[in-house]
C-alpha cells in the first residue's frame, strides 16, 4: 500500500479535494481493472475521454482520481473522493508508476534505442553481447518483453508506463543488471518514458514514417519525439551517417560536440567508432558479413551472422555501447558471430531450389535496403511476398509498390494486418503504384490470402530463387477488424515446404 502523497511526490498537481493520506492499493488507467482502493488515472485518447467513466469508477469503489480537467461529475463527487488535477495525466501515470514500483529502472543500467528502423535488431544484439559477458539482461521492444527465459507479449514497442515500470521491477527482482529497451516515437509522444534516465542512448536513423492518422501529424513532430532520447541519456551514441542530424540536435537543444555524445559510422575517420573493410561471407555453416571495428584504440575483425550493410550499422551501435559499458571485445565478437533474430533477415527454409527468408521490412526504405542486400548473394531471382497494414499512411503502400517494381524480379501482393480497411483496396493501391513505376504485368500476382501467397511463391519457385516474405517479421498474428488471430510467416513457410516436398522432386 502507498499513500497518495507518496505517489504524487514527483508531480506538479493541484489537490481539488480529498485527503493526501488516502492509501492506494494500485494504479489503473483501464476502467475494467478498477477495484476499491485503486487510483484511476484519466488519460484522454484520440477517440475517447475516460473522464466520462468517473461515475462508473466511483460506483466500483474507486475514491482517488487523477484528472486533467474539471467536469460536472468531478464537481458532484468532489466531497466524496480525492481528485488530483495535473496538466498531463500521461506524464503523471509514468511518474506515479515509478514511485509505486520503487523506481526499478534506477536499479538497472538502462540502455534506450530509437530510430525509424533497426531498433529491434540492435536491442537483441546488445542483449546477446551483454549476456555473453555474463551480465543478465532484460529486453523490452517490438517483439515483447524478455526476462531470462520468460517472455511477455506486448501490444506496443514501448509499453504503457505502468507496464514498463512493472517489467523493470520484475527484471530487478530476477537479478538483471541491465535492461535494453526500444524507445518508439509514440513512447515519447504519449509520455510513456517520462522521468526515465538512460545510462546510454542510441540514435540510429530517421526517415519519414509513422506519419498519418493515429500516429504523427508531420515529420517535425516525429523528429522532435525522437530527439527526446538525446536529452534523457547520460551518454548518447548517434549514427554519423544519418540524415537530419542538424535538425535533430537543434530540436534537442544540444550540440553534437557535447561530451555526452559519441558517433559511429561506416568508413571515414570522423566518427568515434567506425566499421571498415565490409565483406559478404557465404560459407556452408555461415552466411553474413565481416568487418573491422575501429575506435578508441580498437582494430578488431568481427563477423556478423546477418546480411546487410544496415546491419553493420546496427552491430556497430551495439558494439560501441557495449565497449563503453566495459564488455570485452571477445564477448562482442562471439555474440555477433552467432546472433539470430526472429523475423530479421531470418532464413527459415532452404532446399536445392530456393531459400526463403522472413524480414520485418514494412516500409519503402527498409524494403529497398533488404532487396539490394539480398542481391549481394547473387540469387537467381528475388521474389517478394508482401502486403501493407491498414489504417496507416497510404504513402507506405505506394512506396512499397514502387520498390517492388524497381528491384524485385517477381512480386506476390497479399494481405498484412488490414485492420479495419478492406484488404482488396490495400492491394489495389500497391498494384497501382507498382504499375505506375514500370512493373511488368507478367511479373506479379495478387493473392489476398497470405497463407496462399506464401505457398504460391514456394510452389512456383525456380532454381536459385531467394524468396523474401516481408512486413510481419516476428509477428504471430493477423489483425482484421480489431480481432487478432494466430498467423506466423515462419510456420506457414515450413508447412508449405512439407506439403510441397510431399508432391515429389520438382527439379
Amino acid at each position: 500500500m502507498h499513500k497518495l502523497r507518496e505517489l504524487c511526490a514527483d508531480l506538479q498537481y493541484e489537490l481539488i479535494s480529498g485527503d493526501l493520506d488516502t492509501e492506494i492499493s494500485d494504479i489503473v488507467y483501464d476502467s475494467r481493472k478498477i477495484r476499491p482502493g485503486t487510483a484511476f488515472v484519466c488519460m484522454e485518447g484520440s477517440r475517447f475521454d475516460p473522464h466520462k467513466l468517473i461515475p462508473e469508477a466511483f460506483e466500483k469503489g474507486c475514491r482517488v482520481f487523477v484528472i486533467s480537467k474539471l467536469t460536472e461529475d468531478v464537481k458532484r463527487l468532489s466531497s466524496e473522493a480525492a481528485f488530483i488535477r495535473c496538466e498531463d495525466t500521461r506524464a503523471a501515470l509514468s511518474l506515479m508508476s515509478q514511485t509505486y514500483f520503487d523506481h526499478p529502472a534506477r536499479k538497472l543500467r538502462l540502455i534506450g534505442i530509437t530510430g525509424t528502423k533497426g531498433k529491434t535488431t540492435t536491442a537483441y544484439m546488445i542483449k546477446a553481447i551483454l549476456e555473453a559477458s555474463g551480465r543478465k539482461t532484460g529486453l523490452i521492444g517490438t517483439v515483447g518483453c524478455e526476462i531470462g527465459r520468460d517472455f511477455y507479449p506486448t501490444r506496443n514497442t514501448t509499453p504503457e508506463s505502468y507496464e514498463l515500470q512493472k517489467y523493470f521491477a520484475m527484471m530487478a527482482e530476477q537479478g538483471c543488471t541491465h535492461a535494453v529497451m526500444e524507445c518508439s516515437s509514440q513512447g515519447f509522444k504519449l509520455r510513456r518514458v517520462e522521468g526515465l534516465r538512460f545510462d546510454a542512448g542510441i540514435f540510429l536513423n530517421i526517415s519519414p514514417d509513422h506519419i498519418g492518422p493515429g500516429e504523427h501529424r508531420d515529420f517535425d513532430e516525429y523528429l522532435w519525439c525522437k530527439s527526446r532520447l538525446l536529452r534523457a541519456s547520460d551518454i548518447c551514441f548517434y549514427n554519423r551517417d544519418s540524415e537530419h542530424l542538424p535538425e535533430l540536435f537543434e530540436m534537442a537543444e544540444l550540440s553534437p560536440k557535447d561530451r555526452r555524445f559519441r558517433s559511429f559510422g561506416i568508413d571515414g575517420d570522423d566518427a568515434d567508432y567506425r566499421a571498415s573493410d565490409i565483406g559478404y561471407v557465404s560459407e556452408e555453416d555461415f552466411i553474413g558479413l565481416s568487418f573491422r571495428l575501429l575506435g578508441y584504440g580498437m582494430s578488431e575483425e568481427l563477423r556478423l551472422s546477418m546480411p546487410g550493410k544496415y546491419n553493420v550499422i546496427n552491430a556497430l551501435a551495439a558494439a560501441s555501447v557495449c565497449s563503453y559499458l566495459g564488455v570485452d571485445i571477445s564477448d562482442i565478437r562471439s555474440a555477433l558471430s552467432r546472433i539470430n533474430i526472429s523475423g530479421r533477415t531470418e532464413e527459415v527454409y532452404r532446399d536445392k531450389i530456393m531459400r526463403v527468408i522472413v524480414d520485418y521490412a514494412h516500409n519503402e526504405e527498409s524494403m529497398r535496403s533488404l532487396i539490394l542486400t539480398l542481391r549481394n548473394f547473387r540469387p537467381g531471382r528475388i521474389v517478394v511476398v508482401f502486403g501493407c497494414g491498414g489504417d496507416r499512411s497510404v504513402e507506405r503502400r505506394i512506396g512499397m509498390g514502387r520498390e517492388a517494381a524497381r528491384h524485385a524480379d517477381f512480386t506476390v501482393m497479399t494481405t498484412d494486418n488490414p485492420r479495419t480497411e478492406d484488404p482488396v483496396s490495400i492491394i489495389d493501391d500497391i498494384e497501382k503504384a507498382y504499375l505506375e513505376a514500370g512493373g511488368r504485368k507478367d511479373r506479379y500476382v495478387r493473392l489476398t490470402d497470405r497463407r496462399e501467397a506464401i505457398r504460391y511463391a514456394m510452389e512456383n519457385a525456380l532454381p536459385g530463387d531467394l524468396i523474401a516474405v516481408i512486413g510481419k517479421g516476428h509477428e504471430q498474428y493477423q489483425e482484421i477488424n480489431g480481432v487478432r488471430t494466430h498467423f506466423s510467416d515462419q510456420e506457414e513457410i515450413l508447412k508449405a515446404a512439407m506439403e510441397i516436398s510431399g508432391q515429389g522432386d520438382r527439379t
